[in-house]
């Protein structure tokens, strides 16, 4: 069979639409052209070559978004070099843990990072775009292998332990192709990207599809309700395609200056990352604004996807949708038997948008597949007779009450429906007559009086009553990742200490 090689959408847009505008940076407000960017991305080239970076090499960033992060990851990807952008929230300590285990030739960075490792150049990111803006376009590259690692992310370490998860090219195409179909990505297409470039959500799925379509990506810095909000309903932007995590979506609707009415080129709000729950996603639609669920990760890319259908949102609200065209997914017993259509089990997926596995890692890529070479998501969930996909929970976030499993997920959906409650997460914790039990942790809405017994009376026509947690603990927020996952390790260590 013949080597499949690395696509170049921006190359291939050049020579199709020169003119069309393919990014705009809000920090500068500078535009780019398809031809402006791909002559950028060669002066990039350039630029990592005189910083002796080669074929394999790894660059590492400590960066806020920028249309240069953009040209960096192509440029890199052109010369078979590899991408490692590092979430700039972490303390010197974890930074440098990620880069002992990565070990870059060059570290790009904002801000004074820990000592680079032995033998790794220094480049403030700044230095670098200005090096780019001076270069001449290198001279240009034979194509690489679709294969070849492209880009290591980091996870946000739920778990409390990040892992660096190997993208190619071919697994960041196919994600394009199930994302562009499932969220109706066209040409005309234009992209408000404000979630971190560390994440696959920032750097993947915001930037991928829009420059494989030849349409345009509006690169925000960071994150800001407000600014978010003005910038959907800005007509001249015309941002077509908004994905966040429901934390952000739920920040939008808080915000002083929230009309969605004004959002007029919005196809929808595209969500992951983290439960959406059923009431929420119909809060959204009867404020005419479509929340489209979807199902991936770092590891699997954009499996699954909700139809931009109302209807059928409204219908199927809580499930993350149908399987990408380049995606089959299929849920098994214990024993990695399928199990009938509607009856739950764990999540498996299959397909060119998986990763091929863990940097540096061989203990957890041989956990994370079958014998057949499925992943494992080690998510919980069903698949309903027409085919939608619905996830429970975490495997790990299962616990025994009294002999029942209890999936926190579905306890979390029913306390989001209380109208006092702002944010919730459940965690199961040791109990001396059940075994294990509920504990909620519950961030009220601002002047609630909402009280554990008033919680509990809402839960009881909702869910089991052996899933109603036992204990609430109210506080004024839940520790998240930097992609909007609830930390629940931390919340499970804080019930076990109290006890």
């Amino acid at each position: 069979m013949a080597e499949f090689f690395a696509p170049d959408p921006v190359l291939l847009h050049a020579r199709l639409r020169p003119t069309g505008l393919a990014c705009i940076d809000l920090a500068t407000n500078r535009r780019w052209t398809y031809s402006e960017l791909n002559a950028d991305i060669q002066r990039a080239t350039t630029v990592l070559s005189a910083h002796s970076v080669r074929t394999g090499d790894r660059v590492a960033t400590v960066s806020a978004n920028s249309v240069y992060q953009i040209i960096l990851q192509q440029a890199l990807t052109r010369m078979g070099a590899v991408h490692v952008p590092l979430n700039w929230r972490l303390a010197q300590p974890e930074l440098a843990r990620l880069l002992d285990d990565c070990e870059p030739t060059l570290l790009l960075a904002d801000r004074e990072p820990p000592t680079p490792p032995l033998g790794c150049g220094h480049v403030e990111f700044t230095r670098f775009c200005a090096e780019v803006d001076a270069a001449e376009p290198g001279p240009r590259l034979p194509a690489r292998p679709s294969a070849e690692t492209s880009v290591i992310l980091y996870t946000s370490g739920t778990s409390g332990s990040p892992k660096g998860v190997v993208l190619t090219a071919q697994s960041m195409l196919a994600t394009t192709v199930n994302f562009s179909i499932l969220t109706e990505v066209d040409t005309a297409c234009v992209f408000l990207c404000d979630g971190p470039m560390f994440h696959f959500m920032g750097l993947v799925t915001q930037v991928w599809p829009p420059l494989t379509r030849g349409g345009t990506i509006i690169v925000s810095p960071k994150f800001s309700p407000e600014a978010t909000n003005a910038r959907l309903g800005d007509a001249e932007l015309g941002v077509t395609h908004y994905f966040c995590v429901p934390q952000m979506a739920e920040a939008l609707a808080r915000a002083p200056n929230f009309d969605p009415s004004a959002w007029l080129d919005l196809k929808a709000l595209f969500t992951g990352g983290a439960p959406n729950p059923p009431a929420r996603i119909r809060w959204w639609l009867d404020r005419g604004v479509r929340v489209v669920d979807g199902y991936g990760s770092t590891e699997m890319g954009t499996a699954s996807g909700m139809p931009l259908s109302p209807d059928l949102i409204r219908l199927k609200a809580g499930s993350v949708g149908l399987a990408g065209p380049l995606t089959a997914i299929r849920v098994v017993d214990d024993r990695d038997e399928p199990v009938p259509a509607g009856a739950l089990g764990e999540i498996l997926v299959s397909g060119p948008s998986v990763t091929p596995g863990y940097w540096n890692n061989v203990e957890e890529n041989l956990a994370a597949f079958t014998e057949d070479g499925w992943f494992r998501t080690g998510d919980i969930g069903r698949v309903d007779a027409d085919g939608f996909v619905f996830l429970v929970d975490r495997r790990k976030h299962m616990f025994i009450s009294g002999g029942e499993n209890v999936y926190p997920a579905e306890v979390e959906a029913a306390l989001a429906g209380h109208p006092d409650v702002q944010d919730v997460a459940v965690v199961g914790v040791p109990d001396q007559l059940w075994g294990e039990a509920g504990c909620a942790y519950v961030v009220a809405k601002h002047a609630s009086q909402v009280t554990h017994g008033q919680l509990v009376s809402h839960c009881q026509s909702l869910i089991a009553r052996y899933k109603i947690p036992r204990e609430t603990v109210f506080v004024q927020s839940l520790p998240r990742t930097g992609s909007g996952k609830v930390m629940k390790h931390l919340l499970a260590e804080g019930s076990t200490a109290r006890l």
